[in-house]
Formats: structure tokens, sequence, C-alpha cells
């Protein structure tokens, strides 16, 4: 492996890359043995989620980065709430569809099985997933963090009436 990664780097490869390769090909081995359940507890005065569960699958640190991999699933009528990252987040649509607001109250997408998602970061980036379908929402996201940063800040409803 230390060889590979002096060949990618004599390349032109970064060592992010690598990282982000190692999850996409490894992901699914080490979450059979690694695969724990968390819950999210909600911050004071935040539009907090409801009827999400997420499974950490995989997480590693490297040149100062935190990568962490997580199956987000969300039950019908359910919530991610309203918040945004402090890093870049990418995912994929497993199953179901996810409805994606953004704090000006807009759809700015409605994501179907196999679709993939990106978002930014930031706390002018503040937005809402929410399963507005009749089965559960399943996602996988990479969520690439300054190092000790939380996976999402809670943030409250911008006034769009619905959490």
């Amino acid at each position: 492996m230390a060889e590979r990664a002096a060949t990618a780097r004599s390349a032109g490869v970064s060592s992010t890359m690598l990282v982000v390769r190692a999850v996409v090909v490894f992901a699914p081995v080490v979450a059979a043995g690694l695969a724990v359940l968390i819950a999210v507890p909600p911050r004071a005065g935040a539009a907090a989620g409801h009827g999400v569960e997420a499974t950490v699958l995989w997480q590693t640190s490297a040149d100062g980065t935190d990568y962490v991999l997580r199956e987000i699933t969300i039950a019908p009528g359910g919530s991610t709430g309203w918040h945004w990252h402090d890093g870049r987040l990418y995912g994929v649509i497993k199953q179901g569809a996810l409805t994606h607001n953004m704090s000006d109250c807009s759809i700015d997408g409605i994501y179907q099985t196999g679709d993939s998602i990106a978002e930014p970061s930031g706390a002018d980036h503040v937005h809402i997933g929410r399963n507005l379908g009749a089965t559960p929402l399943v996602m996988q996201v990479l969520y690439i963090n300054p190092p000790g940063s939380p996976l999402s800040e809670d943030a409250p409803d911008p006034g769009c009436g619905y959490d």
C-alpha cells in the first residue's frame, strides 16, 4: 500500500484522492466489521431531525482531514432537520427519494435511487433533507471534514414551516 501511495503521489494523485478511492473500494468490507449504530442528539434551539438512524460504516483521519462514511436511513415523513456542514459531503441514494431544500425554502433537488448528491461546506449552506415518500430512504454519505469537526451543525428553521 505504501508503495502504491508513493507511486500515486509521483503521478500527481493527492493523498485525499487516495483516501476517497480507499473508501469506495474497501468500505463494504470494513463495514461488516465496524458498523456502529449511533444516535445524534438534538441541540437546543435548533430544528432537530426526526425519523433518522445512522450507522458509521468506516472512518479514518489522514493529512489533517477526517473521513467518515455513514449509511443514513430516514423513515417516511422523517427529516434531517435544518443543518449545515463544516466540511464537504458526497452521497448516493440507495433506496427511496430525498427531497433537499435550501434555506430560502426552494427545492434544489429530488434525488432518486442511484442518484448522487454533493453538499458544500459552511454556515451559508443551511439545508434540510426530507423523506416525503412512503418507503424508507437509505443513503450512503462520505463526510470530508476538518479534524474533530461534527458531522453537521444544527440550524433553526429559516421560516419555511417544516422540519
